[in-house]
């Protein structure tokens, strides 16, 4: 696997996992506003997945989604720690945290491959900015009381 590839698969994966933290913790998710902050932040991850997409179909490349392993990990992370305490408070905290998480490796990527592709280098900063405004707009919720 070269690269361009690496890099590609790195931030789709980033993406996906962004897609499936939305979508497993949604359902415990009682404030309205903060439901729907959640639903145009998955809406935006969708399209980079898209390009990321049709970048790998035009360059004739496999991209690999997250395992199963990762998968199953991610969804019990979340249910393990949404259980008991399904406030909003709570809830925006961890989503915090995998948005952090994304900003980390996004950063990461951004080091590692600086020089392998500039059309993969602007989605990577489309996806750090995506993350850096979903920070900036879900802090307000660890203030939500309820």
């Amino acid at each position: 696997m070269d690269n361009f590839q690496r890099f590609l698969n790195s931030i789709y994966q980033n993406i996906s996992t962004a897609i499936q933290s939305i979508e497993d913790i949604t359902p415990n998710v009682k404030n309205t506003s903060l439901k729907e902050e959640l639903a145009t932040q998955n809406s935006n991850y969708l399209v980079l997945q898209k390009e990321c997409e049709a970048i790998a179909k035009a360059e004739a490349i496999d991209i690999k989604d997250n395992d199963w392993f990762e998968k199953a990990r991610l969804f019990t992370t979340i249910k393990m720690t949404t259980t008991f305490d399904k406030t909003t408070r709570n809830i925006t905290e961890k989503l915090l945290i995998g948005t952090i998480m994304g900003i980390i490796t996004c950063y990461k990527d951004q080091c590692d491959y600086e020089s392998v592709s500039i059309e993969l280098m602007e989605l990577s900063k489309k996806l750090l900015n995506l993350e850096e405004e979903n920070f900036n707009k879900l802090k307000k919720y660890l203030c939500v009381k309820d």
